[in-house]
């Protein structure tokens, strides 16, 4: 097989990169999961060496580990990570909830309504994939509204270290319904314009959600 020029392997290894991080986000690895070299390129119909530069990549950024030299895992549930996670996304979510806001219009204040009575229902149901799809939804639809890929893409990172954790969470612990009262309170805020107060909203959000979180790693790791 004739070898990948170095700039087609770079694309490559981007367009393997993203959607790797797409599945991490979205919760298709779990806590602890290994990452196979050869099968991830047999599934991506590619050569070993774009695959392994994506999860490099994705080691780098703290969202996948390297026990070995050849070896690729999502990180194991760890207390002391969730709060790592927690605390920046705390502040850089706050902060692109308040830029955004003189940014919002009415049409995405309806969207922001839909998206939040989906997650409702998706929660009462039990729907793992789509209460986690319909909040990560609902959150991106507020922070791309600031304008700032740098910190939207910093956002993501974390939101791929938060998948693997959020899709365990919510599959072994589904029952425990929230409702998510602050998407509410955000969608008050921000059709007020009232930055501060949409950045509060949203701060409260993910830490309303991460206190049973971080109950369910304790249960977890005792």
């Amino acid at each position: 097989m004739p070898l990948l020029s170095s700039s087609k392997a770079q694309r490559l290894s981007v367009e393997i990169y993203d959607e790797l991080r797409v599945l991490l986000v979205s919760g298709e690895f779990k806590p602890g999961e290994r990452l196979k070299l050869p099968e991830l390129a047999a599934q991506t119909g590619t050569s070993v060496t774009p695959v392994r530069e994506a999860l490099l990549r994705l080691v780098s950024e703290n969202a996948l580990e390297m026990p070995s030299a050849r070896a690729f895992a999502v990180p194991k549930l760890s207390l002391d990570r969730f709060r790592q996670i927690r605390a920046i996304r705390l502040v850089l979510e706050g902060l692109a909830s308040e830029i955004a806001t003189p940014n919002i219009t009415s049409v995405d204040l309806d969207s922001l309504e839909v998206l939040h009575h989906s997650f409702v229902d998706a929660e009462k149901d039990r729907q793992v994939m789509k209460t986690m799809e319909s909040n990560r939804e609902f959150h991106f639809k507020i922070y791309r509204h600031s304008n700032m890929p740098m910190l939207l893409a910093s956002i993501e990172s974390y939101w791929a270290m938060m998948g693997p954790i959020l899709h365990t969470f919510y599959s072994e612990m589904g029952g425990i319904y929230t409702g998510a009262p602050q998407h509410q309170v955000a969608i008050k805020a921000l059709r007020e314009k009232d930055a501060l107060a949409a950045g509060r909203a949203i701060r409260a959000d993910i830490a309303g959600g991460c206190e049973a979180i971080e109950l369910y790693i304790r249960n977890q790791n005792s």
